[in-house]
């Protein structure tokens, strides 16, 4: 059911076929985000997502806003370290609006210099809300000594004194630079018939011609240790890990179920141990993320700030049990099960289908049916989990932490 073709101007199209759906949703992916972008515009790439919706040539933002709620539709985005996304999940019936709003929207927006000033100010809120969710923000903090002084290591939001002196010029230029077809995927699942959908986004393109130019890969530098950053909360939200794989590597499967039976839900060893038999967290799980060149291992954990200690290093007691013996036969199984489940439990929705279609295409060129996907984690053996243990449990250690620390040394957790 999943159909694949390539405009004449280098624009992708995926679509997937959902014949009992009603609906359909769209999405609009560019090869742009954080990891994209100069210092002096760090932040552009999130800018530029909430500037698209502020309107065009064509349409002010209130008519783009009035013209996806009268028949029902819903229309977001989001920006990461290295795409960007615009979706709208609308009735099958009026798929031809979703195609104006969004080729729209992506290819010519306005830049009004009003607008322009009026979203730097929503985003510079973004930013001050971000910093007051502490959960969030060790995850940023992490990313900083994990990646020190790179662009992967760097907030998607952006830096404040960036996003303050950003023009509306450079803006422009950015979108200029990287909305260009080459570098763009369009993505639709539910009740869409693919040819009518390349020909209506074909018949609706306005933008620029050709790829971004290719950038130098990124240097990837040796980690920083610890970023602590006091705040007067309630917990101490600590974030400890290491470089992980990246997304081409094939031993990401093995890293995930590795990740999920170690911290990826109630019956996980940190779960159990940590929370259930030790009552120190509320909230504790681990976590993967795969990137071009590079990755993310971590261990996210919530407790009393005079535990932070001892969770700390139950945590780290458990990687190394891990890269000593691996994992049980049983932990393996409960963690692809749990993996076999999310990705099918995933495939229910038409909004779920375009995020695979899209992530994959733009990232990989392909996309993986079910069964291979599946057929991957299956093939997942206690061998392979104990390998990618000692390949990347075993790398320099780096540690965030968010809490009313003044004066602590986090040091002796850290494994050069």
């Amino acid at each position: 059911m999943i159909r694949r073709s390539r405009l004449a101007n280098g624009t992708r199209v995926v679509s997937e076929r959902m014949p009992d759906a009603h609906s359909v949703t769209i999405g609009f992916w560019v090869g742009a985000g954080s990891r994209h972008e100069d210092p002096a515009i760090a932040g552009a790439s999130h800018f530029l997502e909430h500037l698209l919706f502020k309107g065009t040539a064509e349409r002010s933002a209130r008519e783009i806003a009035e013209a996806v709620d009268a028949v029902g539709g819903e229309m977001n985005a989001f920006t990461t370290k290295e795409y960007t996304a615009y979706y709208v999940r609308i009735l099958d019936e009026s798929l031809d609006l979703a195609l104006d709003i969004l080729s729209d929207v992506v290819w010519a927006p306005a830049f009004r210099p009003d607008e322009v000033d009026c979203e730097r100010q929503v985003i510079l809120e973004e930013i001050r809300m971000h910093e007051d969710t502490p959960d969030e923000l060790v995850h940023s903090l992490f990313a900083e000594a994990l990646f020190p002084g790179q662009t992967v290591g760097r907030e998607v939001l952006g830096e404040r004194d960036a996003i303050v002196a950003m023009t509306r010029d450079e803006i422009a230029g950015f979108h200029h630079h990287h909305y260009r077809a080459g570098n763009v995927v369009v993505a639709a699942a539910g009740n869409v018939d693919h040819e009518r959908l390349v020909d209506g986004i074909a018949a609706r393109f306005t933008g620029g011609l050709g790829d971004r130019e290719p950038r130098p890969e990124a240097e990837i530098r040796p980690a920083g240790a610890v970023r602590v950053l006091h705040r007067p909360t309630e917990q101490a939200h600590l974030m400890m890990g290491m470089r992980g794989l990246s997304r081409h590597d094939d031993r990401r499967f093995a890293l995930s179920v590795l990740s999920t039976a170690l911290g990826g839900g109630a019956s996980s060893r940190l779960f159990q141990e940590i929370r259930e038999n030790r009552g120190l967290v509320y909230s504790i799980y681990s976590f993967v993320s795969h990137y071009a060149a590079t990755g993310t291992f971590g261990v996210y954990a919530g407790c009393q700030p005079g535990k932070a200690d001892e969770v700390l290093a139950i945590v780290a007691d458990q990687l190394a049990d891990i890269v000593a013996k691996g994992l049980t036969d049983d932990e393996i199984a409960r963690g692809k099960g749990q993996i076999r489940g999310g990705m099918v439990l995933g495939m229910e929705d038409a909004e779920s289908r375009m995020s695979r279609l899209g992530k994959s295409e733009l990232s990989y060129g392909e996309t993986m049916d079910l069964d291979e996907l599946l057929g991957r984690v299956d093939a997942v053996t206690s061998e392979a989990v104990q390998e990618v243990a000692a390949a990347v449990l075993t790398r320099p250690t780096c540690l965030g932490v968010v809490g009313p620390f003044a004066e602590h040394d986090f040091d002796s957790v850290i494994v050069e």
